[in-house]
């Protein structure tokens, strides 16, 4: 199988795990709240399930990307993810109570957490003008799931019958179809997904030696007019070195003799390694000089980051507080809220095309200025309509929807933005683990969204004005920052691997 072909097959998968993921939220979130009251849960425990799926990927993202940059491979890392994501929809297909489903969700989300591996490989082979277009093709599959999943559940919420003593219902039916589906899939990663080559790319110090090649270049032509004029010099002068018997000795060969001596002592052999053998060493290390604080306690960074948790921790308040919200408003049943998340999919995949072409014209810190001023314009709008609704039902109905299509359309705008400037601002060889902290630091945003949500359903202007100080901040940071909100230039670049 030809490279271009085993390349085309392997993002074609990539694409199905971020579509999977998606149906899989949106078959599972719009009845998971009714399958727990079947258990006589309170309301604060829908909070803690949808939480343990986040917990699960902050734990496990960062390790998934640290194993697949020690190894150079991602193949072995997914399937291992798929399994764990069987194994947790098993579990709540079968779940007996409340604490099984809990458990299932964090099973599931150990399987979610292999993103980090999959957008550190994407960073290695893509190139940097690109990755912004490949990321928001990769995060427009998963809301075409989000768009798509919906639509099972039509047929799913049908289910009313008995597998020998199980009793299937439209609201673990959910857990049986992905695990089917997720064991399907893992024959697509075995026989499709290739762990390709990475893309040779310009290293920084590599482009310094090119741009001094021609200094080098003229500095031997000097040379070489030099030594021409020194032919009519004696051979060998009072102040040149000589060697044994009177033989001249060169000067490589007297660097070279210094360092065997050097390395012959007792106390230096095991201390000077063959050059080739420290290049092999350092090119199959990639964490030899890395340094955390120099990594991630960077400007740039801390602002990307910042956006990282404030948009999903935003994103998951309103998610949680959705639900229990229209069926108080507006008596919205699984249904009702299928419909509603699946017409907000279609504006996100939309939203996302238009972003994958945007960034072809466009920055990407452009890209986030324009998502972050739809988000504070829906939170303000959520704050003042929302908060406490007035008005006939077709009024609330207007000022809800508004509202959501607002939330939804900024989505794309700043995710694919915060992503590609994320991987083009920190180092290239440590990727996945990088990208596992970024999902770490938005798992932790989906497990304290839930959380916060779930305990102030009753208490709308408290949760929404946090959510709207939280996106000042952040409006803030990014003006403040705005300027290093750029790829790093190849001196600055050099810098860095040289402090680490």
């Amino acid at each position: 199988m030809d490279n271009q072909r085993k390349k085309k097959l392997t993002f074609i998968t990539i694409g199905l795990i971020f579509f999977l993921n998606g149906v899989e939220y949106a078959v599972i979130l719009p009845t998971i709240w009714k399958y727990l009251q079947n258990f006589e849960a309170e309301p604060f425990f829908l909070g803690l399930t949808l939480s343990a799926f986040s917990l699960s990927g902050l734990l496990f993202g960062p390790l998934f990307g640290l194993y697949s940059d020690q190894t150079h491979t991602t193949k072995s890392v997914i399937v291992i993810a798929v399994v764990f994501q069987v194994a947790g929809n098993l579990m709540y297909f079968m779940g007996y109570s409340k604490w099984i489903v809990l458990s299932s969700r964090f099973v599931s989300g150990i399987g979610a957490g292999v993103g980090s591996s999959i957008f550190g490989f994407l960073t290695k082979v893509t190139a940097s003008v690109d990755r912004a277009s490949v990321f928001a093709t990769v995060m427009a599959c998963r809301q075409a799931g989000l768009l798509i999943g919906p639509g099972f559940n039509f047929f799913l919420r049908l289910c009313e019958f008995h597998l020998g003593p199980l009793v299937i219902s439209k609201y673990n039916a959910p857990g049986l179809f992905m695990c089917l589906v997720w064991t399907c899939f893992t024959l697509v990663v075995i026989f499709l997904y290739s762990d390709l080559p990475l893309l040779e790319k310009m290293k920084p110090k590599d482009s310094l030696r090119g741009k001094s090649s021609q200094q080098e270049n003229e500095q031997e032509v000097e040379e070489d007019k030099a030594e021409s004029d020194e032919e009519e010099k004696p051979l060998i002068g009072p102040e040149e070195l000589v060697g044994s018997y009177g033989s001249v000795v060169a000067s490589n060969e007297i660097n070279h003799r210094g360092l065997s001596a050097s390395c012959n002592t007792p106390d230096r052999i095991s201390a000077c390694p063959s050059p080739v053998e420290a290049q092999t060493e350092e090119s199959s290390s990639p964490f030899k000089n890395f340094s955390i604080t120099q990594e991630f306690l960077r400007e740039e960074v801390v602002v990307l980051l910042a956006a990282q948790f404030v948009i999903l921790f935003n994103q998951t308040v309103l998610e949680t507080m959705v639900t229990p919200l229209t069926q108080k408003l507006f008596s919205f049943g699984e249904l009702e809220n299928s419909f509603m998340y699946c017409l907000g999919g279609l504006v996100i995949i939309v939203g996302f095309v238009f972003v994958r072409w945007m960034t072809r014209c466009v920055e990407e810190r452009v890209v986030l200025s324009i998502g972050l001023g739809l988000s504070n314009v829906a939170c303000a709008w959520f704050l003042v309509f929302l908060a406490n609704p007035q008005g006939s039902f077709a009024w609330q109905m207007a000022e809800f929807v508004v509202g959501f299509f607002l939330q939804v359309a900024a989505l794309p705008f700043i995710s694919v933005a915060q992503v590609s400037l994320f991987s083009k601002v920190t180092s290239e060889k440590t990727q996945g683990f990088s990208q596992g902290v970024r999902r770490s630091v938005g798992g932790l945003a989906t497990i304290l969204g839930p959380l916060w949500a779930g305990g102030l359903t009753d208490n709308m202007y408290i949760m929404m004005g946090v959510m709207m100080g939280l996106l000042v901040l952040l409006t803030a940071m990014v003006g403040f920052s705005f300027n290093r909100l750029v790829v790093p230039t190849v001196d600055k670049q050099t810098d860095n691997s040289e402090n680490n």
